[in-house]
């Protein structure tokens, strides 16, 4: 299964649970495993916080401040930072599947973490029964 997103700016994390539940409601799995993979190398995916959209920011500013856009990098592209910044956060998630639904945390939602957009972007899920 894949879907694709649009992202707006250079430096995102787009909450992606909605989506993700839909298609493992569609899926008629009732118990087993949902696997999100990110095929890209200048994108992540995270699972974190949900409830206060000042995480996201708080996320994004510390990235930031560790891995700076310009900093002496070597790759030809100029977008290493993103490729690091990938790299840490990285390119799958696994989240349970019980009773037809996604077994997150309270507070927890799975984020789609772009670092060189604004793109067009792939999120590839692999729901397995178990």
């Amino acid at each position: 299964m894949e879907f694709t997103i649009r992202t707006k700016t250079r430096d995102e994390l787009l909450n992606i649970t909605r989506e993700i539940q839909s298609y493992v409601t569609d899926s008629g799995v009732k118990n087993g495993l949902c696997v999100v993979f990110i095929p890209h190398t200048t994108a992540g995916v995270t699972i974190n916080e949900g409830a206060d959209p000042d995480v996201v920011r708080d996320i994004l500013m510390e990235l930031d401040k560790k891995i700076p856009w310009e900093d002496g990098y070597r790759h030809g592209e100029g977008n290493s930072a993103a490729h690091i910044k990938a790299s840490m956060m990285g390119s799958s998630v696994t989240v349970i599947i019980e009773n037809r639904t996604l077994k997150l945390g309270t507070w927890q939602q799975i984020y789609f973490c772009e670092f060189d957009g604004p793109r067009s972007r792939r999120v590839w899920l692999k729901i397995t029964e178990v």
